[in-house]
C-alpha cells in the first residue's frame, strides 16, 4: 500500500541517501521533522488553556500539601471535590493535546519511518565513547551493539532535543 510513496521518496532523496552519510541525513531528518511536530503542536493545541491548567495543578498541589501537613479533614475533602473537576479539565486538555495532533503526525512518522527502514536498517549512525543502557534492550535481534546508535536512536535524540529548544522559543507549556 505504501510502496508507491517509497517509490516517490526514493526517486527523490535516494541520490541523497547515497552519497551522503547516515549520520547526517538521519540528523537533518530529526531537525526537520521534529520542528514540524513541535510546530503543529503549537497550532493545534490551546497553549493558554495548557497554561492554566498547570498553573492550577501546581495550586493544587501546593493547597493539598499544606492541608496534609495541618492535617486539615475539612480542607482535604473539600480538596478532593476540586480535584474531581481538575480531573475532568486535564481529561479534556489531554484529549485535545494528544488527539489532533496525532492525526497529522502519526501518517508522516510511519510513513517516514518505514522508508528509513528499507534504506538504515543495521546502520550504524553513530557510535558513542560508552555503552548506552538501553541499547542493550533495544537491540537483542540487532547486530548493533550497545555503544551504536541506528537511525531510530539517533533520530529520536535529535528530534527530542530540537522539540525542548522550540518548545521554549515559542514558550509552549
Amino acid at each position: 500500500m505504501l510502496e508507491p510513496i517509497y517509490a516517490v521518496l526514493d526517486k527523490v532523496f535516494g541520490p541523497l541517501l547515497v552519497s551522503t552519510h547516515p549520520l547526517w541525513v538521519v540528523t537533518i531528518s530529526g531537525i526537520i521533522l521534529g520542528s514540524f511536530f513541535t510546530l503543529v503542536n503549537y497550532f493545534l493545541v490551546d497553549q493558554e488553556k495548557m497554561k492554566r491548567l498547570q498553573k492550577l495543578s501546581k495550586e493544587f498541589q501546593k493547597e493539598w500539601k499544606e492541608a496534609q501537613k495541618a492535617g486539615d479533614e475539612k480542607k482535604l475533602r473539600k480538596l478532593q471535590q476540586k480535584q474531581m473537576e481538575l480531573l475532568r479539565l486535564q481529561n479534556e486538555v489531554m484529549k485535545d493535546t494528544f488527539f489532533k495532533p496525532m492525526l497529522v503526525t502519526m501518517p508522516i512518522f510511519w510513513i517516514f519511518f518505514g522508508w528509513m527502514r528499507r534504506w538504515y536498517t543495521e546502520v550504524v549512525v553513530v557510535k558513542l565513547p560508552f555503552n548506552f543502557f538501553l541499547a542493550d534492550f533495544f537491540h537483542k535481534a540487532s547486530s548493533l551493539h550497545a555503544n551504536e546508535l541506528g537511525y531510530i536512536g539517533w533520530y529520536i535524540l535529535t528530534s527530542m532535543v530540537v522539540g525542548q529548544v522550540l518548545r521554549k522559543v515559542l514558550d509552549m507549556a
